[in-house]
């Protein structure tokens, strides 16, 4: 199943464009069956000729859409392509009825009407959506990390579909999968972060509110993704919090194998405060004699990357003073609130450092020095910490630049479709900052490597592959986009003057919105498939899925740790709404489809390892 694919009108005849190779061949077949026919009268010769050019004809015209408009080929026109409907009242006794299944059985092009509705339930879609399933085998290479790999192949193979949630639809055959070359980079299943001790200040309300819950992502980050810790230790501060509240928040994590110790914080402390405390608190920890980085982070504050993050770090002596973060992307912030480590992106303290802010936190904490760290919007404990540090030691912050504060507004495409590999994410839950799902964007990275997530794969139909964040159409071409820049798709905040973004992404090119050059998809939900669960769910035992929900965690912690658990496949929902602001022709109002759209892809694994 496939969906219709716009090519740029200056590649309409490019020889890689199969519309170009079919006129080409009616052309070619029409001169020499003229020639034949004026030298043979044999009615054979003349029979062969026009069947030849009606075999070439039927090329062109199955490949028509692809050298169409919008509305030619179903983006949002009167043309419309739905998939075979069931006839009677056959139903497939099973998905696989009609499908094409590839040698290793994981592939199956059925209609799955079930979820089709709970997708148009879930993300309120109309009920007749384009739908588009794509399969993608993933190749892991001996070879460098690129930003921006292209492959030869298409991304699409067919017209759009047009599902109708109310009606069943036969199976189709699948297309060969796309191959994508990534790196041989490890797991995330397989870090060891026993180098490192968290500290986070929250609140219960935040921690229990499920828009602001942090366990999946910290699950990811701080346990091996199966129930047991991966060495890292969390200190976790709740403000005013009951003992029940700390024994609820400490049963959640433990459960999914998070290592925490859960404290109280006092309500009376400025916040400012609250968040020096921290230091000392993982200083005078018993495990500190085991660390070597202590960290104080927010509570939506994520590492996507922690084998890059280890290895960066490994390059730093831990028995020195080190102070290690990065600024704030708005060089207003940095100009508001001064030099400092910004702390959503994470600020990284050598044990020797900590133990000079530890010696020092009564002063540091004086209602003097609390007064100085407000600069206009409240105390601010980055400025505290940077200060105590600063006024008690030569030690100056070291910038590591692959952290991320993302002090942005607006749509984050830019950034997440830039091809880097960040070592932290933070501001991604809303409320004024982005919106962002990282903890689904990092599914991808059990199957693939932890460096495929956010990597970028361009088509030779110009769709480009953001991986884990979003599906890119591009029907004008790419030609004269320069993919090393970012896209100009956000905003700083208050104030934001074009340029004040610049210095750390550098100047952004023209965004595309509104301008019909571009027609995206964003990724809103990822589901892992363990081959384990499969196994277990054959022989009935229904075990849930733990990429969401995880297990006892005492029960974990008994068995004995096991080799990397193995993934079946991947599967990542992409959704784009008809009537998206973005997404519209260079008139500004008309939208570039009148049809939702769901594009899925399925990843599976390399099967040589």
């Amino acid at each position: 199943m496939g969906a219709t694919i716009i090519p740029a009108p200056h590649r309409c005849f490019n020889m890689r464009n199969p519309l170009a190779k079919a006129l080409v061949l009616f052309i070619t077949v029409s001169l020499f069956g003229t020639l034949l026919l004026q030298q043979s009268g044999d009615i054979d010769v003349r029979a062969a000729f026009l069947k030849t050019a009606s075999t070439a004809k039927d090329a062109v015209s199955s490949q028509r859409p692809l050298g169409s408009n919008h509305q030619q080929s179903g983006w949002g026109g009167d043309s419309v392509h739905t998939p075979v409907e069931m006839t009677g009242d056959h139903q497939p006794d099973h998905p696989n009825d009609l499908a094409n299944v590839t040698s290793n059985g994981n592939m199956h092009c059925d209609y799955d009407m079930g979820r089709l509705r709970e997708w148009k339930k879930k993300y309120k879609l109309q009920d007749r959506f384009e739908y588009t399933r794509r399969y993608i085998q993933v190749s892991r290479q001996p070879i460098a990390r690129k930003s921006l790999t292209k492959l030869d192949e298409n991304f699409l193979s067919d017209h759009v579909k047009v599902v109708d949630v109310n009606k069943h639809y036969q199976p189709e055959a699948c297309p060969a999968p796309l191959v994508v070359p990534v790196s041989r980079s490890p797991y995330p299943s397989t870090a060891n972060a026993s180098d490192f001790m968290f500290g986070v200040s929250t609140t219960y309300k935040r921690f229990v509110d499920p828009k602001t819950n942090p366990t999946n992502e910290w699950k990811y980050w701080l346990t091996d993704n199966n129930g047991s810790s991966n060495g890292g230790k969390l200190l976790l501060m709740l403000m005013g919090a009951s003992d029940s509240e700390m024994a609820d928040v400490r049963e959640q994590l433990t459960s999914v194998g998070i290592d925490v110790d859960v404290y109280r914080s006092s309500p009376s402390d400025e916040m400012a405060v609250r968040y020096l405390n921290l230091v000392p608190t993982l200083y005078n920890h018993p495990l500190r004699s085991q660390k070597k980085w202590l960290v104080t982070c927010d509570d939506d504050t994520f590492f996507p990357s922690l084998h890059a993050l280890i290895a960066q770090f490994e390059t730093y002596d831990h028995t020195k003073p080190k102070y290690i973060g990065t600024f704030s992307e708005d060089s207003n912030n940095v100009m508001r609130h001064g030099e400092q480590a910004f702390g959503g992106a994470g600020v990284f303290l050598s044990v020797p450092l900590a133990a000079l802010v530890t010696e020092n936190f009564a002063q540091c904490k004086s209602p003097e020095k609390i007064k100085e760290a407000n600069t206009g919007w409240g105390p601010q404990g980055d400025v505290l910490l940077r200060k105590c540090i600063y006024e008690h030691s030569p030690v100056r912050l070291t910038l590591l630049d692959s952290l991320w504060q993302l002090d942005m507004l607006g749509d984050p495409s830019g950034f997440y479709e830039s091809g880097i590999q960040p070592l932290s994410l933070h501001h991604y839950r809303g409320g004024g900052w982005h919106s962002a799902l990282p903890f689904h964007y990092t599914k991808v990275s059990h199957l693939c490597g932890e460096e495929c997530m956010m990597q970028r794969f361009k088509t030779a139909d110009d769709f480009v592959i953001s991986n884990g964040f979003s599906v890119a159409y591009y029907p004008e071409g790419t030609d004269d986009l320069d993919f090393d820049q970012l896209e100009g798709t956000f905003r700083s905040a208050p104030d934001y003057k074009g340029w004040n973004l610049d210095f750390k992404w550098g100047p952004q090119r023209a965004g595309l919105a509104k301008t019909g050059r571009k027609l995206s998809w964003d990724l809103q939900e990822a589901e892992i498939i363990w081959e384990d669960e499969e196994k277990k769910d054959a022989e009935g035992e229904n075990k849930k899925d733990q990429s969401e929900e995880g297990q006892n965690g005492s029960a974990k912690q008994e068995k004995k740790k096991e080799e990397r658990r193995r993934v079946k496949e991947v599967r990542q929902i992409y959704v784009r709404k008809h009537d998206d602001w973005r997404w519209k022709l260079a008139d500004g109002t008309t939208p570039m489809s009148r049809f939702d759209g769901v594009v899925e892809l399925v990843w599976l694994p390399d099967m040589t390892e």
